[in-house]
């Protein structure tokens, strides 16, 4: 492929990559990875950078909502030129996770029989998922990447990215993730599945074409949307308020209450039941020891310059699990967001996060630079006001929080916790 076949722009394409044999032992024949770019790859081909998304999101890092995509850049203010991944220095690819909803393969793709796969389709890790990647980077002849970056779900593979390919990733930002899920994951987790596999419309997954469990979905994703918000947020923002114009004491809804559903109701507008449960597992297999000696050799693996970043309200993945991470020798700096927000911080606080991003590029010490300027809000991470949330709004990108930077602390350092292996039971 040659370089004017990679084109610049904030546009979707879709490639097909060929088959990919599955960790499970299974063959996944005719994979298509759907993905955008911005920039231009350069005539070394040594200035891609590639970001990962996270569960519910999909390919479009930036820009605005349009026909191929539903909602809003996530990360606005990112990617462009002057701005952190400047469009004249890095050609930035995003590319849609394999068993997702938004191009690449997935449960509503066509199977084998032309029929989507439905039931059929195979259990996928996250391993899999980055040898998908590596596939479509091979197509687009990229043999390093200037930096892997990736929140949550994509900092699993941004992490795996590092682990299984360590010659092709000169730089690893994992962002408010884990080096293995963890029972308490796993356990928010199961009443999310069984919402879904149990709703009368799921069919085992054979829904197709029909709208599938909407219902299921919709109270799936207001357990994980409760697990993305502190605690101490949600009690500042709603308390035990009722909804307004209800009473809660003639079945009226609490404040909050409408504040999950109206979350629920977004997503199921957008997104594939059957890519949720995948996708979901996927999470839960998340096992960067798996067949590597545990978690500890796995990260020794890693030769790419690696910054970690947590979120110290963080309950889903906790500041704790960033710092396994940052026992990696490879560990450059340890980079706290301050936040009360949660996990859904590394959307929202992006001054902290995007000065991250921005020194690792650079090369400079974490957390020597200026906080990125601030962005515009986006409408996936600001609650809009209204009936649906009691007029709550949620805090827009440049806070007037600041991140905190430590140095990695070394395997075996005292006051760590011991690190966990990976059993490969996930």
């Amino acid at each position: 492929m040659t370089t004017d076949t990679v084109r610049s722009g904030s546009r979707r394409h879709t490639l097909p990559v060929g088959d990919l044999l599955l960790e499970s032992g299974e063959n996944l024949p005719g994979v298509r990875m759907a993905y955008e770019t911005w920039g231009r790859l350069n005539e070394a081909r040594d200035n891609a950078v590639l970001v990962l998304h996270a569960l519910t999101g999909d390919s479009h890092v930036e820009g605005p909502a349009g026909p191929d995509s539903p909602t809003p850049g996530w990360w606005p203010g990112l990617i462009g030129p002057g701005r952190v991944l400047d469009t004249d220095r890095y050609f930035v690819i995003a590319p849609n996770v394999l068993g997702g909803s938004r191009g690449s393969t997935g449960p509503s793709s066509p199977g084998p029989d032309g029929r989507p796969w439905g039931s059929l389709f195979p259990r996928l890790t996250v391993r899999d998922q980055v040898r998908a990647e590596a596939l479509l980077a091979d197509r687009l002849s990229i043999h390093t990447f200037a930096a892997v970056i990736g929140g949550s779900m994509g900092g699993m593979r941004a992490l795996e990215w590092a682990a299984t390919f360590p010659g092709r990733v000169r730089r690893c930002l994992p962002i408010a993730t884990s080096a293995i899920a963890s029972a308490d994951q796993i356990a928010w987790a199961t009443p999310q599945l069984f919402a879904i596999t149990q709703d009368p419309n799921y069919h085992r997954g054979d829904y197709y074409p029909g709208p599938g469990p909407r219902q299921g979905l919709e109270v799936a994703r207001q357990i994980a949307h409760a697990t993305y918000r502190s605690a101490h947020e949600l009690q500042d923002r709603f308390e035990n308020r009722p909804q307004d114009g209800e009473d809660t004491l003639t079945g009226g809804r609490f404040a909050v209450q409408s504040y999950l559903e109206h979350h629920g109701q977004k997503l199921a507008r957008r997104f594939d039941a059957n890519s949720y449960v995948a996708l979901t597992e996927v999470m839960n297999r998340h096992d960067v020891g798996r067949e590597r000696g545990g978690v500890e050799a796995a990260l020794r693996r890693i030769t790419a310059d690696l910054t970690v970043v947590v979120v110290d309200s963080d309950r889903l993945f906790t500041p704790a699990e960033g710092e396994q991470i940052a026992q990696s020798p490879a560990c450059r700096g340890l980079v706290t967001v301050h936040s009360p927000y949660g996990h859904d911080a590394f959307l929202i606080e992006t001054d902290q996060v995007f000065a991250a991003i921005d020194d690792a590029l650079q090369d400079r010490p974490v957390g020597t630079s200026a906080p990125a300027r601030p962005v515009e809000s986006h409408a996936d991470r600001t609650v809009p006001t209204g009936p649906a949330t009691n007029g709550a709004l949620a805090p827009e990108s440049g806070s007037e929080h600041r991140a905190e930077v430590r140095p990695a602390v070394p395997f075996g350092a005292p006051g760590l916790p011991p690190v966990l292996n990976g059993t490969g039971l996930w």
